[in-house]
């Protein structure tokens, strides 16, 4: 499963189009990852959606966003949990050994809590200050997504505040997948805003290494 480039969550709030139409136009624009995250729907319209996306991201990764039960009903190739959601034991006894889960860390020790307790990859953030997640915390800024490279071989995504201005800083500092919301889509064209971010990526991940 590719666990690097852009990696494409879905915002039904922010979008402009709706999550079917960015997913659709996200993976044409070369995102490798898609994360469907929808809160405070119910159960039934997670599923119905989960399911819809799923079949557009036959070659891609794809990633539910909190809910175990609906990553397990659609056969999704992981979840990603943060600090207020199961432990990252118990989840992986639910979804067993071949499903990928993702950890958001805010700090070097819950990164390494994470790895050493069998993350597959972090999400680092919030690196800058965001309003898309009320929830997210202050800024951690780009020493913490350099602090846990060093310290984590786990691939790392950087979430948070993210855009075209300020998203090559993050790519040099060691993060292996990018991702950003309202700068995708609230953005008059899904599809180019991707493709944008996807180029950056290609451009300074080359010079990184």
């Amino acid at each position: 499963m590719a666990m690097h480039g852009f990696y494409f969550i879905t915002d039904s709030e922010l979008s402009r189009a709706g999550n079917m139409s960015d997913t659709m136009n996200a993976v044409k624009a070369g995102a490798k990852i898609v994360q469907y995250r929808l809160k405070n729907a119910s159960s039934a319209s997670l599923y119905a959606e989960a399911l819809q996306i799923k079949r557009l991201c036959e070659n891609v990764t794809y990633i539910i966003n909190d809910r175990i039960d609906i990553a397990l009903a659609v056969n999704a190739d992981g979840v990603h949990i943060g600090r207020d959601d199961l432990p990252i034991h118990v989840v992986r006894r639910l979804l067993g050994p071949g499903k990928i889960i993702g950890v958001t860390v805010r700090n070097l020790e819950e990164a390494l809590h994470a790895q050493a307790n069998g993350a597959n990859y972090l999400g680092v953030g919030p690196i800058f200050s965001t309003m898309t997640k009320p929830d997210a915390g202050s800024a951690t800024g780009i020493a913490l997504l350099r602090d846990v490279r060093k310290s984590c071989r786990l691939p790392l995504a950087a979430i948070g505040g993210l855009t075209l201005n300020n998203a090559k800083e993050v790519i040099l500092s060691g993060a292996d997948m990018v991702c950003a919301i309202s700068s995708i889509v609230a953005a008059a064209d899904v599809y180019e805003a991707v493709k944008a971010f996807e180029q950056l990526y290609t451009t300074y991940k080359s010079k990184e290494a």
